[in-house]
């Protein structure tokens, strides 16, 4: 770390990094100063001028503190510190008069903008600006551009910060916006008309200092004071992004991120934050029996009571736990289903992941390890599928000079990378070679589901696991499921994997897997909150709740126990997975030994220790699988379509839209707004 250099901040000394820039000194000397372009996370553009300081001693005008370093500035004449003035009269001036030229060409419609209330325009004017305008000619008006199904566009609102060209250029990475024209011309627009093509386009809504870039399917249904704001966690992928549901009496309205730079920074997907429309519709909200081969809807007594006798009469007994699972119900279900003699079983897409060696299934590897790499290696994943907002950061990382490689078919990354191969013949070709040259350099091996979910899963593993240690690299196992690593670290595993748990079950216990067939002539008992294939095969339904509406415990992908919380209430006769599995145990007479969540979760932890330490991520002693001989064929990727991934994403009709265009647009096809 640099020597630290002493600067005085409106008469108040204080020691900083000589690289950081006056306006991050400021921010530790717990100056606020305004700003509409400038961005931590983004390059430094220096085009809004409102963060101007007086730099004492320097030239006779104030200087954009964004662009200019601690280090840049002189010392006193006898060397005193440097110093900088936040709020002095020609600092006080020259705001007012940025400011007035910001709202010189905005449309000042307030009244019916959604940004209204938590603008940064809007507060910045109330708090540095005049209440008055000299300009009385016409305001210059702008197009407004079709970006697609998910951001609207006002662009006679834009002020030309550049954050959102900026954000797709440098985070999302790709080239779809810029700036065009000059003067009073300059405006910001798509090349050639064309929709933006990422999966993370939704944070320019939130990047946007003003109105210009607002939430479409959001647009016009809410004002900020009336939703009630809940920090949760994110279930859309195993990253476990953490973010923030805004609720209306009992409706979600919007999802947006919460800052964890651990693990999604600030940025979040665009299935997560769009996927509310999909948590109402095609609910399940009250039990119901087949009879007669239909469904028909039944009372939670006889429900629970039918459930009983079917899982009392079972010669085999199989639990499932799906995807959206939380670890509370997953440990339930595992409690119950062994304590009738049956097998319960998470690791529904057939990935060989070895049970009880976390090494094997998490790895040693956090998401904050890919920021100082120097060398990745991707086996068998498509991370901009699979986790968007982990793939922005290997592409931070490849930014800032890290060698990226992968082994598996070919598709767009939005960084290069070296591709060795597509085969399992090209992981044993890498796994043979001298790794010594790479000690000491730090890398992370990053191996996908779709490398494990054939026969040779363990053996394909197995192979990764001695080349990494022959690396002295860290492993990171990209789950594609939220629920998959706690239901692990429970225990829900079967010997032989899901074949061997289902194999001659003549009762299922289905705990919203959706993704899987059960076999014609096995009796199954499907707990969910959607009404999806599982429920369309069920001969009993129990309704539960969904990620949203209950308190409950997510491991992420790198095995980080995390706290969704709830945000609304559950529809109609559904409840919390927990209660429904807990009121069928005391119906089955193995009545599970709590009556509340902080009862379970204390029999929780007491059985696995590490779920009790929150928003930690524990170390896991290495057990390398042995190496074995794989088969042969190209590595396939998990996750098919981005947009259609579980049960409430398949009820959204946006999510079905953006999956339409996503095919439309093809592998590498454009697709223009018209």
């Amino acid at each position: 770390m640099a020597d630290l250099r002493k600067i005085k901040i409106d008469g108040k000394e204080i020691e900083v990094d000589p690289n950081l820039t006056l306006i991050q000194a400021c921010e530790q000397a717990g100056v606020e100063i305004p700003r509409f372009c400038y961005h931590e996370r983004l390059s430094i553009a220096g085009n809004c001028r409102m963060c101007l300081v007086e730099v004492v001693g320097g030239p006779p005008k104030p200087a954009a503190s964004c662009a200019m370093q601690v280090k840049d500035l002189r010392p006193g004449p006898e060397g005193q510190p440097s110093e900088v003035l936040t709020n002095s009269p020609m600092v006080k001036k020259a705001r007012e008069g940025v400011m007035e030229f910001l709202l010189i060409n905005h449309p000042l419609d307030c009244p019916i903008c959604d940004q209204g209330g938590e603008c940064d325009l809007q507060d910045q004017a109330m708090a540095y600006g005049v209440d008055f305008s000299r300009y009385r000619e016409p305001k210059r008006a702008a197009e407004e551009l079709n970006l697609g199904p998910l951001v609207e566009t006002h662009m006679t609102r834009c002020i030309s910060c550049t954050r959102c060209v900026r954000f797709t250029t440098e985070v999302a990475g790709i080239t779809q916006m810029g700036q065009t024209g000059r003067g009073e011309d300059s405006e910001i627009t798509s090349y050639l008309n064309e929709t933006l093509n990422s999966n993370m386009q939704g944070n320019i809504i939130d990047l946007c200092p003003v109105g210009a870039l607002v939430s479409k399917p959001y647009a016009f249904t809410a004002r900020p004071w009336e939703l009630t704001k809940t920090e949760t966690v994110d279930v859309m992928d195993a990253l476990g992004s953490n973010i923030r549901v805004d609720t209306k009496g009992r409706e979600v309205m919007r999802i947006m991120p919460r800052n964890n730079d651990a693990v999604n920074e600030e940025w979040i997907s665009d299935k997560t934050r769009f996927v509310w429309d999909g948590l109402r519709r095609q609910r399940l909200d009250k039990p119901y029996i087949r009879e007669n081969g239909k469904l028909r809807p039944a009372n939670w007594a006889e429900a629970l009571s039918a459930a009983a006798s079917a899982m009392k009469g079972a010669k085999k007994l199989a639990g499932l736990v799906g995807d959206l699972a939380p670890v509370e119900a997953a440990f339930s279900l595992k409690q119950l289903v062994e304590g009738l003699g049956g097998n319960v079983e998470c690791r529904t897409d057939g990935a060989k992941l070895p049970a009880g060696n976390r090494s094997g299934y998490v790895g040693t590897a956090t998401i904050a390890d890919i920021d100082s790499a120097k060398m990745i290696l991707l086996i068998g994943t498509d991370p901009r599928t699979e986790a968007p907002v982990l793939n922005a950061r290997i592409r931070a990382a490849w930014a800032r000079g890290a060698k990226v490689a992968r082994i598996g078919p070919a598709t767009d990354l939005t960084y290069g990378y070296s591709h060795i191969g597509s085969d399992r013949a090209a992981l044993e070709r890498l796994a043979a070679m001298d790794h010594s040259e790479k000690h000491g350099i730090p890398g992370v091996i990053i191996v996908g589901q779709g490398a494990l979910m054939g026969e040779d899963g363990a053996a394909v593993l197995g192979t990764i696991m001695t080349m990494a240690e022959a690396a002295q690299a860290k492993l990171m196992i990209l789950q594609t499921a939220a629920a998959r690593v706690g239901a692990m670290d429970v225990g829900a595993v079967t010997e032989g994997g899901l074949d061997a748990a289902l194999d001659g079950a003549d009762v299922v216990f289905n705990l919203g897997a959706d993704e899987i067939d059960v076999a014609p002539g096995a009796f199954v008992i499907y707990q969910g909150s959607h009404g999806d294939r599982g429920a369309h095969r069920a001969d009993i339904i129990l309704p539960g709740a969904c990620y949203t509406e209950e308190n409950a415990l997510f491991v992420n992908t790198e095995g980080r126990p995390q706290l969704a919380m709830r945000a609304n209430f559950a529809p109609g006769d559904a409840r919390e997975n927990w209660a429904v599995l807990r009121a069928l145990s005391a119906e089955l007479g193995q009545q599970l030994p709590w009556d509340s969540l902080a009862g379970l979760r204390r029999a929780l932890i007491e059985a696995v220790p590490l779920l009790g330490a929150v928003d930690q991520v524990a170390v896991n002693d290495w057990q390398a699988l042995p190496a074995a001989a794989m088969g042969s064929g190209d590595f396939r990727y998990a996750v098919k379509d981005f947009y259609l991934t579980n049960s409430i994403t398949r009820a959204s009709p946006l999510m079905a839209e953006l999956s339409a265009m996503a095919a439309a647009r093809g592998a590498d096809g454009k697709l223009a707004a018209e």
